[in-house]
C-alpha cells in the first residue's frame, strides 16, 4: 500500500441572497432541502506525486474563477495545473457565479456584488478543504469498479410525454447514453471505506425550483453518506450536455433518481473491484477552439432591439465593445487534462458541457477503464460533437450567445480539435 489519499470538504451553501444558476431568469432563494458541498480529493503516489481533484455542488465555473483559484491553489500548495482538476455538477439548484454565463440573468448591482462576494467566500473554501484534505493524508488501498443506472435520457430524441408513454409500453427510448457509473472506492488499510468517487452522465434539471439543493447529485451522495458511515461521497458529471433525467421537475422523482445512483454505486462497492496500482501522471492543455463567423455590427443589431431580454442583454455588451474598438479574439482557450491512475485508470477532464458522444468516444478509443469528465475547469458553453454540430438544434446551433461569447457558433471542426488535444495530454501520460 503505497498511496496515501486526503479528503477535505466545506459546506458552500449561500448565506446571502445571491441568486440561484440556470434557467436564466431571476430566482431567489427561499431556503434549502440540504447543504451544497465542496470536496477536495488528494491523491499522492510513493514518489510523492500528486493530484487533488475538488467536486462542487455548481452550475458551473467561469474562467475567472477557475484561474483565481487556481492562483490561490498554486501559492498554497505549489500544485502544477496538471495536478488539479476543479469539477462542478452543473446542478441547476445551486448559486449563480461570477462571470459564468455573464449575460444570462438579469442581475443589478447589488446582485452583482453579491455573486462576486459568494464567488470569492466560496473559493476560500475549497481551499480550506484542500488544507484539510492535505493535513489528512494517510495510507489507502484504491479499487475501481463500475455500475450501471438508467435514468438518464437523450433529451434531443425524446420528449417527456414520449419517455413516459414508452416506458410504460415496455419499448427502448431512442438516442444515444452513456449510463456507466465509474465508482473509485478509497480504503484504509484495514479495510475501512474512507471515500467514494463515482460519476454519470446526467444534466443534474430535476428540479426547478428556487430552493438550495444538489438535484440528483446531492441526494447520491446524502445517501451514500447516510448509508456508509465515515465515508466522504463525491461526484463528477462525465459528458451528459444532451442526457435529461426524465420524467423530472419534482422533488419525489429527484429524490429517486439519486437513490438509484447510489444503489448502482453501493452494488459496485459490493462486488469485487479492481485493485489500482501505484503510479500516478498528470497532463493538461489549453487549446484554441475556433469559432465560426464573429458577430457585427450588422447582425447584433437586431437581436439588441428583439424580444429576449437575456440575448438583447448580450447584444448590447457585444456593441459596446464594438464602439470601443475591442478586437474579438477568434477561438477559445479551451481546457483538456488527463490523468493515469494505476496501470488500468484513465480519467479525462474537458471543459464546458460535452455532449455524450465524446465519452463514448474516448472509452473506445482508449479503452476499459477510461473515465471523461466533461465538466471540468471552466463552464466554456455547450461542446458539440460533429455529429451534434451538424445536427444542430440547442447543445449544437446557435447558442454560444448565451454563454457570453462574441459568436454564435463553434467552428465545425471543434470534435476533431478536442480530440486531438485529449490524444496528446494522454499520449503524454502513457
Amino acid at each position: 500500500m503505497d498511496w496515501e489519499i486526503g479528503i477535505g470538504r466545506r459546506v458552500i451553501t449561500p448565506r446571502t441572497q445571491v441568486w440561484l444558476a440556470g434557467y436564466g431568469s431571476k430566482r431567489a432563494p427561499d431556503g434549502k432541502i440540504h447543504d451544497l458541498w465542496a470536496k477536495v480529493l488528494v491523491l499522492k503516489a510513493s514518489d510523492g506525486k500528486r493530484a487533488v481533484m475538488a467536486t462542487t455542488d455548481h452550475m458551473g465555473m467561469s474562467k475567472t474563477v477557475y484561474e483565481r483559484l487556481y492562483d490561490q491553489v498554486h501559492q498554497a500548495f505549489a500544485l502544477e495545473r496538471s495536478e488539479f482538476m476543479l469539477t462542478f455538477s452543473h446542478n441547476h439548484c445551486g448559486p449563480v457565479l461570477q462571470d459564468d454565463l455573464v449575460d444570462y440573468y438579469p442581475l443589478d448591482d447589488e446582485q452583482r456584488r453579491l455573486v462576486a462576494d459568494y464567488s470569492d467566500w466560496m473559493s476560500d473554501q475549497i481551499v480550506g478543504a484542500m488544507e484539510e484534505a492535505f493535513a489528512n493524508l494517510q495510507p489507502a488501498h484504491l479499487s475501481a469498479g463500475e455500475g450501471r443506472c438508467t435514468f438518464a435520457v437523450n433529451r434531443r430524441e425524446n420528449s417527456e410525454e414520449d419517455v413516459t408513454r414508452l416506458r410504460a409500453e415496455g419499448k427502448p427510448l431512442s438516442g444515444v447514453v452513456d449510463h456507466a457509473v465509474p465508482v473509485l472506492a478509497l480504503r484504509a488499510d484495514g479495510g475501512e471505506l474512507l471515500g467514494v468517487l463515482f460519476g454519470y452522465a446526467c444534466h443534474p434539471t430535476t428540479l426547478s425550483f428556487n430552493t438550495w439543493c444538489g438535484d440528483y447529485p446531492g441526494f447520491a451522495q446524502v445517501d451514500l453518506e447516510a448509508t456508509l458511515p465515515g465515508t466522504s461521497a463525491m461526484f463528477f458529471n462525465a459528458c451528459g450536455a444532451d442526457q435529461n433525467p426524465m420524467p423530472r421537475r419534482t422533488l419525489e422523482l429527484c429524490e429517486r433518481y439519486g437513490k438509484m445512483l447510489a444503489d448502482s454505486v453501493k452494488d459496485v462497492l459490493a462486488r469485487p473491484m479492481r485493485p489500482v496500482t501505484n503510479d500516478l501522471r498528470t497532463a493538461f492543455e489549453f487549446i484554441d477552439v475556433p469559432y465560426d463567423a464573429l458577430v457585427t455590427r450588422e447582425t447584433l443589431l437586431p437581436v439588441a432591439n428583439g424580444k429576449s431580454a437575456l440575448h438583447a442583454r448580450w447584444a448590447k455588451r457585444m456593441l459596446k465593445m464594438i464602439d470601443e474598438d475591442v478586437v474579438f479574439p477568434t477561438s477559445y482557450p479551451y481546457p483538456v487534462q488527463a490523468w493515469q491512475i494505476g496501470n488500468d485508470l484513465l480519467l479525462i477532464g474537458i471543459g464546458g458541457e460535452a455532449v455524450v458522444d465524446y465519452s463514448l468516444r474516448f472509452k473506445q478509443e482508449f479503452g476499459p477503464g477510461t473515465w471523461v469528465c466533461g465538466y471540468a475547469n471552466d463552464m466554456a458553453a455547450y461542446i458539440p460533437s460533429r455529429r451534434v454540430w451538424e445536427e444542430g438544434g440547442y447543445e449544437g446551433g446557435r447558442h454560444l450567445d448565451e454563454y457570453g461569447r462574441p459568436a454564435w457558433r463553434w467552428a465545425g471542426s471543434i470534435e476533431d480539435r478536442i480530440a486531438e488535444a485529449v490524444h496528446r495530454v494522454v499520449g503524454a501520460v502513457k
